[in-house]
């Protein structure tokens, strides 16, 4: 049986990292990963999705336009039933039910197929091809044409990243399983696809990810990264030796064997604990910030790495986390920077967000206990400012952490690929939904469904862009599954940007799936096989069946929540033949999964280039498609604006490599140091209170232990 690789260890505060299992310790779970990133299966060349066959093995299925007559000959005349001859319904369109003349016509037993036109239906017949059919009913006097009934994917919907199919070669050889389409495998997976048919976002949607910060060299964020903030005011735990500034630059958060062990030192406690020789290992560097940025909006349809859920929409990185942990101080600024609320020493916010994801918590009632009023009275703030506010519930197996647990938020719990809670997640019933956050269920060897998204290969400082896998760099947590969300609220305020915070939440609530009630672990070991209790002193670290009182409302649905934010409105949807153009070559674009408002239809495309004129040339500049030629290395923004009968206007824009693409401007144009409001230089042991209220655990989970076992359950 393999094992797994040997762990690099850490401890922190932002909810799951790098983690198979979770390990108490004094100052939260632990997370942990190979001293090497496991070796990246060599990336494909350009993704084609396979081809179709033609038929699926359900016999023959025409399309026929009957001719104007509307009727067929006399000779089969009087075997046409009254249904065949057409009864119109209130909107006056003929019911064409036609198989029983045409049977007696062609001398085949044919069945009537649903009604497609005026003067068109689907006419199905077995043992023979749709082809074969065809060309029979095309030499028939009565049919003007009949065509067979081809399976088709919508353009660009199912996307060429290499690491979003999954395949054998690479690892996790599953893929990004949790953002297909739901089967009868992965029960919890979050259907993209179908969200991606009504929007592929749109850039001017901005999620602020306030975290460890990015590294913007990563060439699946290419583009996808505005300039944030570094609230991080404590040099101390900063770690790039400076306090508040325009650089959210991820510098690493790696402590070492000797400060996680020094009792009373400021980082005593920062690793997973050998709990053999009671002493806690070294930790490396999370790189928290850049995968969860990855999985809002990784570049998608770029033939690179991984597919981002929110697709064209765009990061705001703000850090707010530091060595080990983040103070309230500085997350609550971020807070409000991002929103665009204004916040002493740092310049006004030029791009303020819609979405707020916060990946980070620690134990307590936001709710009730006055020592939260703080994020309480920040996070209204926001609200009343129009921005829906998502956090991840937190991996303690207990009740749901803070600020997850402040009112008005989207709390969101983890679940399995089999769509029971995971045995780390925190429940309760102040908990919105839940999504996938990453599991491995087999108790030695690779992690099987992590959530797999864009990183670095550095165990210290930065060292070249990667990907985690199922190998040591594993990565499962609530962290995870709270981006899903906040992307999947993205493309909602994409289809609709009237919608308020309150409305996303109830959108999302609503159109959740129902938790499964079967198909759990049946190895008392890992799973109670029974339904999650209400949370307690006890932690519940097996697997159980979730509830509407312990996990929310139910599974993340992307593509009915955006189906629901879309429905009855002009929605302009960009699809995009590829999303990285090589220099001198040219892709297009279609506006074909753009919809009007109900009652109406489209009379009107028109696209245009907002960002990167000088680098790109378009173009039809109206019409259904047009077309990128890539002129230079930059990022572009190609607009689509679409009108209706009924006079209205709707827009999309979409994010577009061209050449080499365009460098991550992530630093803001002051660039300069701002310490305003952030105290000093920090130091000495940690403050209890602030502890308390904000050691933000990255919570994570190991890997793997030293001695390479894992809890099944997770």
């Amino acid at each position: 049986m393999s094992m797994p690789c040997p762990t690099r260890h850490r401890s922190g505060f932002f909810h799951g990292l790098l983690q198979r299992r979770p390990v108490k310790v004094s100052l939260g779970l632990l997370l942990a990963a190979c001293t090497g990133l496991a070796a990246a299966a060599g990336e494909r060349g350009p993704s084609r999705t396979a081809s179709l066959p033609e038929d699926d093995g359900g016999g023959a299925r025409v399309i026929v336009k009957y001719r104007s007559s509307g009727r067929v000959s006399a000779l089969s005349a009087g075997m046409a039933s009254a249904a065949s001859t057409a009864s119109a319904d209130s909107t006056g369109t003929a019911d064409v039910q036609r198989a029983a003349s045409m049977s007696s016509r062609l001398g085949l037993k044919l069945g009537d197929g649903p009604a497609v036109g005026p003067r068109h239906q689907v006419l199905t017949a077995s043992g023979m091809s749709s082809s074969a059919l065809a060309a029979r009913l095309s030499a028939d006097s009565e049919v003007e044409y009949a065509v067979p009934s081809l399976r088709r994917r919508a353009h660009g919907l199912i996307p060429s990243d290499p690491r979003y199919s999954g395949a054998s070669s690479q690892s996790p050889a599953a893929g990004q399983w949790y953002l297909r389409a739901p089967d009868s495998t992965f029960i919890s997976a979050v259907n993209a696809p179908a969200a991606w048919a009504r929007t592929t976002g749109s850039a001017s949607v901005v999620v602020a990810v306030l975290d460890t910060g990015v590294r913007a060299d990563h060439p699946d964020l290419a583009g996808k990264l505005l300039p944030g903030y570094d609230f991080v005011s404590r040099t101390l735990y900063s770690v790039d030796g400076d306090g508040r500034d325009g650089d959210p630059s991820d510098p690493g958060d790696w402590t070492t064997e000797v400060e996680n062990n020094t009792v009373g030192g400021p980082f005593y406690g920062c690793g997973e604990l050998d709990d053999e020789t009671l002493r806690y290992y070294a930790a490396p560097s999370s790189w928290h910030g850049t995968q969860t940025s990855g999985i809002v909006a990784a570049a998608t349809n770029n033939n690179i790495g991984i597919a981002g859920l929110g697709r064209n929409v765009r990061v705001l990185p703000v850090r707010v986390l530091g060595k080990c942990f983040g103070y309230d101080d500085d997350i609550l600024a971020g807070i409000r920077w991002a929103a665009g609320i204004a916040v002493a020493g740092a310049p006004i916010n030029p791009n303020p967000a819609s979405v707020i994801n916060l990946s980070l918590g620690s134990r307590g009632d936001c709710a009730n206990e006055y020592n939260f009023i703080a994020y309480r009275e920040a996070i209204n703030e926001v609200l009343a400012k129009g921005v829906t506010v998502v956090v991840s519930a937190g991996n303690d197996s207990l009740a749901v952490n803070a600020p997850a647990s402040c009112p008005g938020v989207v709390a969101v719990a983890g679940i399995r690929h089999v769509g029971t809670k995971i045995g780390y997640s925190s429940l309760g019933n102040q908990v919105t939904l839940s999504a996938p956050g990453g599991n491995c269920v087999n108790t030695f060897g690779e992690c099987l469904y992590p959530i797999t998204s864009s990183s670095n290969t550095g165990l210290t400082t930065p060292v070249s862009a990667g990907y985690t896998s199922g190998g040591g760099d594993a990565a499962v947590g609530t962290s995870f599954a709270a981006p899903q969300v906040s992307a999947t609220a993205a493309l909602m305020l994409s289809a609709n940007p009237t919608l308020s915070p309150a409305q996303v939440q109830n959108l999302l609530k609503s159109t959740a799936r129902s938790f499964p009630t079967t198909g759990a672990d049946t190895d008392e070991k890992s799973s109670t096989n029974a339904a999650c209790l209400p949370p307690s002193a006890i932690e519940q670290g097996k697997e159980c069946y979730c509830t509407q009182t312990t996990c929310g409302a139910g599974m993340l649905d992307a593509g009915a929540a955006v189906t629901a934010a879309a429905s009855g409105r002009l929605v302009a949807n960009i699809v995009d033949e590829l999303s990285l153009i090589a220099l001198n070559d040219s892709r297009g674009f279609d506006a074909l999964q753009s919809s009007p408002g109900t009652g109406y239809t489209l009379t009107g495309r028109t696209w245009s280039l907002t960002s990167g004129a000088s680098f790109a040339t378009l173009g039809a500049g109206s019409g259904s498609s047009t077309t990128l030629t890539a002129k230079g290395d930059a990022t572009v923004l190609l607009q689509l604006t679409v009108t209706d009968s009924s006079g209205a206007s709707a827009s999309s824009t979409a994010v577009v490599s061209t050449g080499s693409g365009g460098d991550n401007s992530v630093v803001s144009d002051d660039g300069g140091d701002s310490s305003g409001g952030g105290g000093g230089g920090g130091g000495g042991a940690f403050n209890t209170a602030e502890l308390a209220l904000l050691g933000l655990a990255l919570l994570g989970a190991a890997v793997g232990s030293r001695r390479g076992s894992r809890g099944r359950g997770d």
